[in-house]
């Protein structure tokens, strides 16, 4: 990916300068973007409904081989086993800070958490862990790779599910939490483990963020994430219609907003990008990805996110990736905002 540009070198005058020319250009872009777009999304056309579904595939494509993972996906992996349909299994919710190996509670102080289920089987006593993340970590499931062959933003952007056996208890409940939700039979565990690999196969990309109008409960949603909580709470609710009953235990949930008036359509790949594309378009959408690189330290992930204050903040622009569609968010205050919401288990 292109390096990172300097900020704030040179002499105040420069800085003004260059300054005053970023604003003036930055309003050319969004005159031409809508210029762009205005056909596409002009009057006449049925209203959007919100907020736009996921997009499920008929299968799940293999990685690209230039997409490689600082950390390997579930190093440990095990089929999901099928049980006897009178055994007893115990479900656990886990939930530990992001990246708790590497730095401790340091994201829990944020509230910034990663969601798991558990199950212990009572026949056996054997204990299993399931969860769903990101293939590639989670910068490349954010930001694209802007890579000099390539005339499109290059994405590697896959999250799946990872099941394997026992359960770190020292890593769930030093920082996090490792509670009993539910008890459900074997014949039960056996009908959630083929829902998931139906799952899994169909829903292969990993989505941050969640962007609605507005802060607040009942407002316009515009996306929806698709992440490791949303994955845990999709198996709650599939479990439920097979009958388990959970107990009244609070559950709390990390979610990262961004919040901007009614989005617009711009297009995908192809049209963006392809030999018949919209130059100029294109050229705007790469100039906001241009400052982010992948494999961040947690340091460099938080400074990439000050790189496009400006552009977020200042100027209310957002070019989003869903779907594997772009689309343009008018931003409004506050912007983004990081949230851990109740949100509670079926039938509590």
């Amino acid at each position: 990916m292109e390096p990172v540009k300097n900020v704030g070198s040179g002499t105040g005058g420069q800085r003004g300068a260059r300054a005053s020319a970023g604003r003036a250009l930055r309003r050319w872009d969004l005159l031409l973007l809508w210029l762009a777009v205005a056909p596409a999304s002009g009057g006449g056309g049925a209203r959007r409904h919100w907020p736009v579904p996921y997009k499920r595939f008929s299968f799940r494509p293999e990685p690209d081989p230039y997409c490689q993972a600082k950390y390997t996906f579930c190093p440990t992996s095990s089929p999901i086993p099928i049980m006897k349909g009178s055994d007893v299994i115990e479900v656990f919710r886990l939930q530990t800070p992001v990246w708790e190996f590497k730095y401790g509670n340091l994201l829990g102080h944020l509230k910034i958490m990663h969601d798991a289920i558990g199950f212990r089987s009572t026949l056996t006593g054997k204990n299993y862990t399931m969860e769903w993340y990101e293939l590639f970590q989670l910068g490349n499931c954010t930001f694209p790779h802007l890579r000099p062959e390539m005339d499109a933003p290059f994405w590697c952007n896959q999250g799946a599910a990872c099941f394997f056996e026992g359960i770190d208890d020292i890593h769930w409940k030093e920082n996090g939490t490792l509670t009993l939700v539910a008890t459900i039979s074997g014949n039960t565990f056996n009908k959630m483990a083929k829902w998931v690999k139906q799952d899994n196969e169909t829903g292969i990309y990993y989505e941050t963020w969640t962007v609605q109008a507005s802060p607040g409960k009942g407002v316009e949603t515009w996306f929806e994430s698709y992440d490791c909580s949303k994955f845990v709470l999709r198996t709650y609710e599939k479990l439920a219609e097979l009958g388990a009953k959970f107990k009244k235990v609070e559950t709390n949930y990390t979610r990262i907003f961004l919040y901007s008036g009614e989005p617009t359509y711009l297009g995908n790949e192809t049209s963006i990008f392809g030999p018949t594309g919209n130059k100029t378009l294109a050229s705007v959408i790469k100039r906001f990805y241009y400052p982010f690189k992948p494999h961040l330290s947690m340091k460099e992930f938080l400074w990439s996110l000050l790189q496009i204050f400006d552009s977020v903040v200042m100027h209310r622009q957002f070019y989003l990736f869903y779907n594997f569609e772009y689309w343009f968010l008018p931003m409004k205050f506050p912007f983004i905002k990081i949230t851990y919401e109740e949100i509670p288990l079926p039938n509590t």
